[in-house]
């Protein structure tokens, strides 16, 4: 059944993404930092962590999740190290995330042939 939960919350994320994408006149990089920013907000106030709990990577791996992983490690950085950790927290955290991200995006550049829109 979590993987069941896991394709529903995570489909429902991605659904509400592209209906502001066809209804509203926003910029998918804006919708892109509204996740985001979505994410830390309800990672900061708790909420995040019992969708988590409850949707597995249904709800992590969604950008909203990337989000909460940067509040998460905001919090435990400010624990630690005071207010440096506002500054270095996030990106302690998800380091990984972010070190994958550019790896696999080096790869694909490689592999990948470019070309224009026209």
């Amino acid at each position: 059944m979590q993987f069941v939960w896991a394709f529903l919350i995570g489909g429902l994320i991605c659904v509400i993404g592209q209906i502001l994408i066809d209804k509203t006149n926003l910029t998918p990089a804006r919708i892109l930092t509204a996740f985001v920013v979505a994410g830390v907000v309800l990672g900061a106030l708790g909420l995040y962590q019992p969708l988590i709990d409850f949707a597995g990577e249904g709800a992590a791996v969604p950008i909203s999740g990337f989000g909460n992983l940067m509040a998460g490690g905001m919090r435990d950085a400010l624990k630690d190290d005071g207010a440096l950790g506002i500054l270095t927290g996030a990106l302690k955290s998800s380091a990984a995330g972010i070190g994958a991200a550019i790896f696999f995006s080096l790869i694909a550049a490689f592999v990948g042939k470019s070309k224009d829109k026209n």
